[in-house]
């Protein structure tokens, strides 16, 4: 049929056909047949529903319309095997997922095993064939809204950082003009490691995203510490708050304290107050949902971490100051913890016994004021340092003088006597101050109030009068 049909095509056609032909290497015969199958598919395609659809190559099906798809790197670490689950949880959000094994990948999980819930091919090989024959790497790189390497392996966090493409995982994330995600995964020495903190470095200054690593026990015997892929679920979430559309606060780093501090007396007591968390915990979800990049210092709450922040847990003022001292440079700091404003001087070892009725005598020291450090910090100062008055008296007056002493640049001061029901509740009456102005803002759920608080913060940082 195709010798047939090549006879009476006209002078020029069979030129064209000639050409093509040699092109892709095919006689013209077979280059004939190739045309007419992907005429034949073409026809069938549009009467196929969208998720159903399959490529001209046959490896991958398309998603519909609107769904968002992820291009899944899969490392060659012990951890590979909860890229599976990964997978899985990324279906269950309706997120579409490819797959490439590194070499070291396969020797942890195979190809069958990821295709079988990816529910198409599996990529491994730089120069496949068939993935290669109309630049796979590239339309890879390219066709997605996401890339995700999980694990990633100390090594492919050198290559990429270093510029390597030697095999299908680096060439595609280095062709790659979609945001990239890693899920870092080693044992802690290697994580710890001055190369592997250089990489990291590069890497964030390059604009790639991280979640993880976690601590916790390790696959070798006896080896604990920072170096643990973080949870599918964890990942699963990062990658959903990286495919939300860009945000009024997308580029920015916003630094947030929440909760109560709690200053020990002995090993069973210690000083602390009221705060809930609520509204600290509040502010860090707005500002992620608004795509900044927010580091979350909490001190003991009960509350679960907000999706898509980076949560440092605390317990004692100096703590506090040290996490977030360590996490400046940002652009805005909001400190919405209730730092106990005294701990002991001196801490006692035992548990104090009753004497006889006699009283112990709790001697007292100032803890450190964080919230002053960071707004008179000579060299990391944010643009925006915010902090919290927590008043049950002369709210306005009092939170003014706080303003003037700490040198910040607003401060949200809020009745927390226990007829408000503020601390501890679910709704706040925030006076916001500034130098210039005193605004009062309608009673509204924490959340409302976060909102709005995010929402001045963008419009600062954008330039803009708040």
């Amino acid at each position: 049929m195709a010798s047939l049909t090549i006879r009476q095509l006209d002078e020029a056609s069979k030129k064209r056909l000639k050409l093509r032909a040699a092109r892709h290497g095919r006689s013209m015969e077979d280059e004939a047949r190739t045309i007419l199958r992907e005429a034949s598919e073409a026809g069938e395609d549009r009467a196929t529903p969208p998720e159903r659809k399959k490529s001209a190559r046959g490896t991958h099906a398309v998603p519909a319309p609107g769904v968002k798809r992820v291009l899944l790197i899969v490392g060659g670490g012990i951890a590979a095997y909860k890229s599976l689950d990964l997978i899985r949880r990324l279906k269950e959000r309706k997120i579409a997922v490819r797959c490439i094994l590194t070499k070291a990948a396969q020797e942890f999980v195979t190809s069958l095993a990821a295709g079988a819930i990816v529910g198409e091919r599996v990529f491994t090989d730089l120069f496949d064939p068939a993935g290669e024959f109309d630049i796979g790497h590239i339309r890879l790189a390219r066709e997605t809204d996401l890339v995700v390497v999980a694990p990633a392996t100390a090594d492919l966090m050198a290559k990429l950082a270093g510029g390597h493409a030697n095999d299908l995982a680096t060439a595609v994330l280095l062709a790659t003009d979609k945001n990239i995600l890693l899920a870092p995964a080693m044992n802690p020495r290697m994580w710890s490691h001055k190369a592997t903190q250089r990489n990291l470095a590069q890497l964030k200054a390059d604009g790639v995203a991280f979640i993880g690593p976690n601590e916790g026990e390790m696959a070798e015997s006896g080896e604990r510490g920072l170096g643990r892929m973080a949870e599918p679920l964890e990942i699963a979430a990062a990658i959903e708050a990286q495919l939300k559309p860009r945000g009024a606060l997308t580029g920015k780093r916003i630094l947030i304290t929440s909760g109560p501090t709690h200053e020990p007396i002995d090993p069973v007591r210690y000083i602390a107050n009221r705060s809930s968390g609520k509204q600290g915990h509040a502010i860090a979800a707005a500002a992620a949902a608004a795509g900044a990049d927010v580091t979350l210092v909490r001190g003991p709450v009960s509350l679960s971490d907000p999706v898509g922040v980076r949560v440092i847990k605390v317990e004692t003022a100096r703590e506090m100051l040290e996490a977030v001292e360590k996490a400046l440079p940002a652009d805005a700091a909001i400190f919405a913890a209730a730092v106990a404003d005294w701990r002991m001087a001196g801490e006692h070892t035992q548990k104090i016994k009753k004497s006889g009725g006699k009283i112990p005598e709790l001697s007292l020291t100032e803890n450190p004021d964080i919230l002053a450090t960071v707004a008179k910090h000579k060299s990391k100062r944010p643009k925006l340092v915010i902090g919290f008055a927590a008043e049950t008296e002369n709210v306005a007056r009092n939170a003014k003088a706080k303003l003037a002493a700490k040198g910040c640049d607003w401060i949200l001061a809020n009745d927390v006597s226990p007829a408000t029901g503020i601390m501890g509740g679910d709704r706040n009456t925030i006076q916001f101050v500034t130098p210039s102005a005193t605004e009062t803002w309608p009673t509204q759920s924490k959340e409302d109030v976060a909102k709005m608080l995010i929402e001045r913060i963008a419009t600062a940082l954008s330039g803009a009068k708040a």
